[in-house]
């Protein structure tokens, strides 16, 4: 579909579950990258999976970069007020509990996840790193008292460095959230492992 601002799919929960997970690709990817992701994450919740609307040589992304992990601020800042309203008009359309939407990121998709903590705290109410850096360092810490997060990371990942991810799970600490680092022996691909440590992590802080 695409209306609501991005092209998207919503498919509803096949279980009734009051959870909504919001799935959002890496560099490349599309609206339909992360559903089975989703699914295999959470077999109750509804799935929102929008497509970045940035193109990057040809390959869609969800914010402008200016290079390889080096963020363009303004664009990031515009297209993140544009997902947090897609989250809210999306959640009057479909029927969803705006107040029980995960984010489900991988790369880019960690990245905007990342940058809405901070610019909309309320717009999540937790969130699934896979792979994330920094999106920016803010003027003043957002409140994510209590706000579970999960950030997992690759030992051999040679896009986001060891200390990048600690700096983020540091940030988002000192904002108030709940927030667990879960390291596998991996690249910057998702390994086997973490899907199934990230589906534990979601089934004890989201039950459906």
């Amino acid at each position: 579909m695409t209306e609501l601002g991005f092209v998207h799919k919503f498919l509803p929960s096949p279980a009734g579950s009051s959870l909504t997970l919001l799935l959002l690709h890496g560099t490349g990817g599309s609206e339909t990258d992360l559903l089975r992701l989703g699914r295999e994450l959470s077999p109750h919740a509804a799935l929102l999976s929008p497509r970045g609307r940035v193109l990057e040589n040809g390959m869609p992304r969800f914010f402008k970069r200016l290079g390889e992990g080096i963020f363009d601020i303004n664009d990031l800042t515009e297209q993140t007020h544009a997902l947090a309203k897609f989250i809210e008009d999306s959640s009057k359309a479909y029927g969803f509990r705006a107040d029980r939407v995960v984010a489900v990121g991988y790369s880019n998709g960690a990245n905007i996840a990342g940058s809405a903590l901070i610019l909309h705290p309320g717009a999540l109410a937790g969130a699934v790193l896979f792979r994330p850096m920094v999106p920016f360092m803010p003027e003043s810490l957002p409140d994510l008292s209590g706000k579970p997060i999960l950030i997992l990371a690759g030992t051999g990942d040679s896009m986001v460095r060891k200390e990048e991810t600690e700096r983020l799970a540091g940030l988002l600490g000192r904002a108030g959230a709940d927030v667990a680092l879960h390291w596998a022996d991996a690249n910057h691909a998702i390994a086997s492992a973490e899907v199934a440590a990230a589906k534990e992590w979601l089934a004890a802080e989201f039950p459906a």
